[in-house]
């Protein structure tokens, strides 16, 4: 048996959330997730700062470091990788943001994400598999030169 007392809270008393909630949230998520590929660093960095979830998700299991990583910027990707932002945090397909910028070419981005710790034999195909198949060479210059 439960004891129930004014001002308790549980089922019948919390708050749930509303349809017009849902849609705020959801509007928020897709307006991170885009200011991640259009290098809007301002606006997403401060929602990040003030507790928006650095790892948010996309449909496809993107997060805005791997947009932003895929986009080619390099700065935005070193911000979130700061945060915390994990590096190695693959989509639904199974592909690392250091695959993404390797089929890009964006060695720029592949040096950050591998300063910032990303492992190039995470995901399928790895990053460092990619590099190779693209013959993106300074990528896989740099992937070498962090095993050594």
């Amino acid at each position: 048996m439960s004891t129930s007392y004014p001002g308790a809270v549980n089922e019948d008393t919390q708050t749930q959330p509303t349809a017009d909630g849902d849609e705020a949230a959801i509007a928020l998520a897709h307006s991170l997730l885009d200011a991640a590929r259009n290098d809007e660093r301002a606006p997403l960095l401060s929602l990040i700062d003030q507790g928006a979830p650095v790892d948010l998700r996309d449909g496809a299991g993107n997060s805005p470091l791997m947009l932003a990583a895929y986009h080619g910027h390099a700065e935005l990707v070193r911000e979130l990788a700061a945060r915390g932002a994990d590096v190695d945090l693959m989509n639904d397909r199974g592909q690392s943001p250091l695959a993404g910028v390797a089929f890009k070419g964006f060695t720029d981005v592949a040096e950050v994400l591998l300063e910032a710790g990303a492992d190039p034999d995470q995901g399928t195909p790895s990053g460092a598999e990619t590099a190779i198949y693209f013959e993106r060479a300074e990528i896989v210059a740099l992937i070498e030169a962090r095993r050594a």
